[in-house]
């Protein structure tokens, strides 16, 4: 099987902090075959200036206002030539030997690409390993969505959709619910794909959340009481964790994933 061409969309925001350091661990991938865009929601402080500098690096960059993450993703994928598109967000970094590991596993068959992340604590630098979920349950409760570890064919995409651009907290579990309920291919990729340094919307609140999981699970033909019973599980889940941080924040994960 050829190598595939992949295709990164990297979003960012007034991310002059981390941009560069997302960009370098793209660049530096030992894999040739690598189309980078950027998609930039209209930065000022310094993250323009700093993607300038690697202009020629950057196969794509827009720079303009948008609707949200998801609405960003989107432009990135529109944009986007290769046989599998990946995302990497400006906070985050991609792991040395990552972009050869996701072409290891091409077949020309699979539709999503599942590999593996580190949730980074990058204040402590704890890491710890969440393995991908494989299958996604009507009350999706314990879902391992790992997004970045993820690259979806642009012809899956073409065929299913993109990201719903109304909601703003778990438009990449929706989308690979859509995926999955639509019989697209999934394999697991063995492999660290991504450092995910944690916090950012990740790290809203519940309740914040609470009317775009009804949607999410009305819209993938579940019933208002699968909601509440999605609903009451993580919250239920939300408070323990709460309790499980007066032994620090790190704590918690130490108890439910593994060391990479």
């Amino acid at each position: 099987m050829p190598q595939p061409k992949i295709s990164i969309v990297t979003i960012c925001y007034n991310s002059a902090r981390t941009i560069a350091e997302a960009l370098d661990s793209v660049i530096t991938q030992d894999y040739p075959k690598l189309e980078l865009i950027v998609i930039d929601g209209g930065s000022t402080d310094g993250t323009l200036q700093i993607l300038d500098e690697y202009k020629d690096y950057i196969d794509t960059c827009v720079s303009e206002p948008d609707k949200g993450i998801s609405d960003a993703f989107n432009k990135g994928i529109a944009h986007a030539t290769g046989d599998l598109i990946g995302i990497l967000n400006s906070d985050d970094v991609m792991l040395p030997g990552a972009l050869s590991a996701v072409a290891e596993a091409y077949d020309g068959e699979t539709d999503v690409y599942r590999g593996c992340m580190q949730l980074w604590n990058a204040e402590t630098n704890f890491k710890v390993r969440e393995t991908p979920s494989m299958r996604i349950p009507k009350i999706p409760v314990i879902v391992h969505v790992c997004h970045g570890g993820t690259f979806i064919t642009r012809e899956a995409y073409k065929s299913e959709g993109t990201y719903d651009v109304t909601m703003k907290f778990i438009m990449d579990l929706d989308l690979l619910t859509r995926f999955y309920n639509a019989g697209r291919r999934f394999k697991y990729v063995d492999a660290d794909i991504e450092a995910f340094r944690i916090g950012g919307v990740t790290n809203s609140p519940l309740r914040a959340k609470k009317d775009e999981m009804r949607r999410f699970i009305l819209k993938n033909g579940g019933s208002t009481l699968r909601f509440y019973l999605y609903y009451s599980t993580l919250w239920f889940q939300d408070n323990v964790k709460k309790l499980l941080n007066i032994f620090g924040e790190d704590f918690k994960r130490k108890l439910r994933y593994r060391k990479p």
